[in-house]
């Protein structure tokens, strides 16, 4: 079995966070592989801070707690990050239009109509009504909050020189954000929405895709000219359990062929490392995704089906995946960690297969258990028993 780990030693000194990524991701040997996570429900987070397993000072003025420093709490790794402002702007202020003791419905900055609860446990809003719902909704959203023009849009000398500096000399990978291409639109439309025009007026579909494109491929050329990035990172989240909310026909169709001038962009500035983040089963846009230059997954969910070694078979070295390990094996005590490590390990070893917790890592996951889990998978990465011990999480836990 092919082994991407080097014996301690073998790079003098040891290599970057940045060096380490780019050659796992490369199928290169490396010292050992790359060390990353994708945060927390902020549940969890406060159960283990009321545990007294995370310190106070971790909390933030405004009583979040960021992921990041629970992260670094357990030794990751993390990604810096450049990218010009893709996203709809500028932005509304939010209108309550009604509140209760525990629940709220207010008008968000798009224009988007929700109610959420706001007592007890947090939960994904309940959308009312969304902005985009015909050809003259678009125009007049696209128009307010699409133009790539606009002034609200503009990075000054001084912010571009700033990243510019940390694309430069950062030692961590970096990332240039790209954007998306039709998670935007479902935010904007609503699934069912979307559902309904990918078939009463797919020209109008197309249309927005192709919108999102060129504003994407425009303002990104224009970070990538000075800011030498690592890996293209995009959103998508357009998956259900069961596949895409759209047909893999609409994809290959109307948005794949658009979606190709970006990760062409990307890899005429030297980015070869091109991930969509999606959650639910995305077996059937894989193939499209790696037909136009999409060649890495994320956080790749293997409950609703997606088996990182069966892809890994499946594709070979054309894949590339960060996550892919399951969530729930977390719930199943060191036993279960072990069992699902073991199972990925072949496929991680062979490179381009940075391995975490397929998802945000979910609430009621026991201290012990997720600490088992950071420590057995960093073994299996390859990373020495003697800079584990010094993540500040395992001072006082002991295997």
């Amino acid at each position: 079995m092919l082994d991407i780990r080097r014996k301690t030693g073998a790079f003098t000194p040891p290599l970057t966070s940045r060096e380490r990524f780019v050659r796992t991701m490369h199928y290169q040997q490396v010292d050992y592989i790359s060390h990353l996570e994708f945060g927390y429900w902020d549940e969890l987070k406060e159960d283990w801070m009321q545990q007294g397993h995370l310190p106070q000072s971790m909390r933030q003025a405004d009583g979040s707690i960021p992921d990041h420093l629970v992260e670094q709490y357990f030794g990751c790794e993390q990604l810096a990050g450049v990218g010009a402002r893709i996203g709809a702007q500028p932005l509304r202020a939010n209108v309550i239009i009604t509140e209760t003791a525990d629940r709220r419905i207010f008008r968000d900055g798009l224009g988007v109509l929700s109610e959420v609860q706001t007592a007890g446990t947090h939960t994904i809003p309940h959308f009312l009504e969304f902005p985009i719902r015909d050809r003259a909704t678009w125009q007049a959203f696209r128009d307010e909050f699409l133009d790539p023009a606009h002034p609200s849009r503009v990075l000054g000398e001084t912010e571009l020189q700033h990243m510019e500096d940390l694309a430069r000399t950062s030692e961590q990978p970096v990332q240039v954000w790209i954007g998306s291409f039709i998670g935007f639109i479902r935010d904007w439309c609503g699934f069912e929405q979307l559902a309904l025009l990918s078939m009463d007026d797919p020209d109008l579909v197309e249309e927005m895709v192709e919108h999102l494109v060129n504003m994407s491929v425009t303002l990104t050329e224009q970070v990538l000219e000075r800011c030498p990035a690592d890996l293209g990172a995009g959103w998508e989240d357009i998956c259900f359990n069961s596949g895409p909310i759209l047909s893999p026909r609409f994809f290959a169709e109307r948005i794949t062929p658009h979606v190709a001038r970006v990760t062409r962009m990307l890899r005429q500035h030297g980015v070869d490392v091109i991930y969509t983040d999606c959650d639910g089963n995305i077996l059937t846009l894989i193939p499209q995704w790696l037909s136009i230059g999409q060649n890495a997954v994320f956080p790749l969910e293997v409950n609703p089906g997606n088996d990182p070694v069966a892809l890994k078979r499946e594709y070979g070295r054309d894949l590339l995946i960060r996550g892919g390990f399951n969530k729930f094996a977390l719930h199943e005590g060191r036993e279960g960690v072990l069992k699902e490590l073991k199972r990925i390990e072949p496929a991680v070893l062979e490179g381009g297969f940075i391995p975490g917790v397929d998802h945000r890592c979910p609430g009621e996951v026991p201290w012990d258990t997720y600490c088992y889990y950071i420590w057995t998978k960093c073994h299996m990465l390859g990373w020495p028993e003697a800079v584990i011990r010094e993540f500040p999480a395992f001072r006082d836990w002991r295997p």
